[in-house]
């Protein structure tokens, strides 16, 4: 008896190491047991192969099959099971077939966890046709499907992007006397929103209330986030308003989310009132939830109002970002103030801040906008970093200034440096070379441009 249970204090050491991402102090527990005549069991094993596979890689843990046979234990399904799932994290779908084969091998019969686990990691490589396969094993073995693995197939169809066909699924389970959770429907929904079809995920959602299941926050929430997306603010604010009178809690990004249909709508007096409320919860309050406003702010027009929340940023004693500059040079750009975005880009210059490539682009393609190529081509001739929009951006507006010759060459210097250009950009240079005489530099430009292609 005192054994058993000094095995079992042992099993709840190591594994509590385990969680706690100390591995080598898992080690030493499991020495100073057998030094103390408490000798581990499979059970001790299985913990250590989880917490290698979690936190050590996969060939740690699966040295502990070595171990363990030497020390006369036999792995069990468990300890399998939690291999293979650490490789279907790691996406090696080779490496869990093969641990598959060796359990079978080893004469241990997999169990609806092993199918399970399995026709996840089937999924997660994009083998909806496979993972099939592995579900119909799982019925025609006379193995019992758990929830679990009706929910794993929906959930996989789902984002295999086959949501039609998770549906189909979901009523011949029912046929059949499956009863489906608020979890699947949960899953089914987030998987019609994906596709932007939210009529259909709004029929599910009655459909599980006429089943007397009632929707928690995660079922509106994704409800919500999709109305958003999809530009139907209204339907999204009675979502979020139901949601909040049934008490439910809410992050910060769906806090932020609200309060962006609040000002899509011109509603800034609501808008201001939640973001009190918000910053007053404490709820999600961090730089990205600035950021978030600071953009709103300025994409309508509000600079005065975004750079209140600057001021704010900094009492906080958050710190601005790169991002959070790019955001106010862009807004002066949209506003027309050129010459205000680039006293702010000295400012952060001047204030230790790194190049910041997203607040040139921005005033690139404003001097662009507004006639000033020359600052454009002066300003990318500056930069020490350029990326895919930079170079887009600026041939772009070269062609609708009519300058192909040149835009050709800026092309040319980006695809030789690897950076990938819009293919419409591409058509734009070479269509304007060809309609302007130049078509032996089309010709020679379209050759450059599938070589790159083909060395990149």
């Amino acid at each position: 008896m005192v054994c058993r249970y000094s095995t079992k204090l042992l099993n709840i050491c190591v594994a509590s190491y385990c969680k706690c991402q100390q591995m080598q102090k898992a080690e030493i527990v499991i020495i100073d047991g057998i030094r103390l005549g408490i000798l581990p069991d499979v059970v001790t094993y299985n913990a250590l192969v989880h917490g290698y596979c979690r936190f050590g890689g996969m060939d740690a843990a699966y040295s502990v099959l070595f171990r363990m046979r030497e020390a006369g234990i036999n792995p069990n399904v468990i300890t399998y099971n939690t291999l293979i799932a650490g490789a279907t994290r790691n996406r090696s779908l080779e490496q869990s077939l093969n641990l598959f084969e060796e359990m079978l091998q080893s004469g241990i019969t997999p169990d609806v966890w092993s199918y399970n686990i399995l026709m996840h990691c089937f999924f997660k490589l994009g083998k909806p046709d496979e993972a099939n396969k592995v579900f119909q094993n799982v019925i025609l073995k006379d193995l019992y499907p758990l929830s679990t693995t009706f929910n794993t197939m929906i959930n996989g169809l789902c984002k295999n992007g086959h949501t039609s066909n998770a549906i189909i699924l979901l009523k011949n389970l029912q046929r059949h006397g499956f009863v489906p959770q608020l979890v699947t429907y949960n899953i089914l929904i987030d998987g019609l929103c994906k596709v932007g079809r939210l009529r259909a995920a709004l029929r599910l959602l009655n459909e599980a209330k006429d089943l007397g299941l009632e929707p928690n926050a995660v079922t509106y929430t994704t409800l919500m986030k999709s109305c958003f997306r999809r530009r139907q603010y209204e339907h999204g604010l009675e979502i979020f308003f139901e949601m909040k009178n049934k008490g439910f809690a809410f992050d910060g990004f769906a806090y932020c989310t609200a309060v962006g249909a609040f000002l899509k709508l011109g509603w800034f007096e609501e808008a201001n009132v939640w973001m009190a409320r918000v910053i007053k919860s404490g709820v999600g309050i961090d730089l990205v939830f600035y950021n978030t406003f600071v953009n709103l702010y300025c994409k309508e027009g509000k600079l005065e109002a975004a750079y209140k929340l600057l001021d704010e940023i900094e009492l906080r004693g958050l710190g601005c970002d790169d991002y959070t500059h790019a955001i106010i040079i862009d807004g002066l750009c949209r506003a027309g103030n050129i010459k205000g975005a680039r006293q702010h880009l000295n400012y952060i210059y001047t204030s230790g801040f790194a190049s910041n490539l997203v607040a040139l682009n921005c005033l690139i393609d404003r001097y662009c906008k507004v006639g000033q190529i020359g600052h454009a081509m002066k300003l990318f001739k500056s930069m020490e970093t350029k990326d895919s929009f930079t170079y887009t951006s600026l041939a772009h507006n070269l062609c609708k200034e009519g300058r192909f010759r040149c835009a050709s060459k800026l092309l040319l210097s980006c695809l030789r440096g690897g950076i990938k250009v819009l293919k419409s950009t591409q058509r734009a240079v070479i269509d304007g070379l060809c309609d302007s005489g130049f078509t032996s530099e089309a010709r020679k430009l379209r050759t450059k441009i599938r070589l790159a292609q083909l060395f990149h």
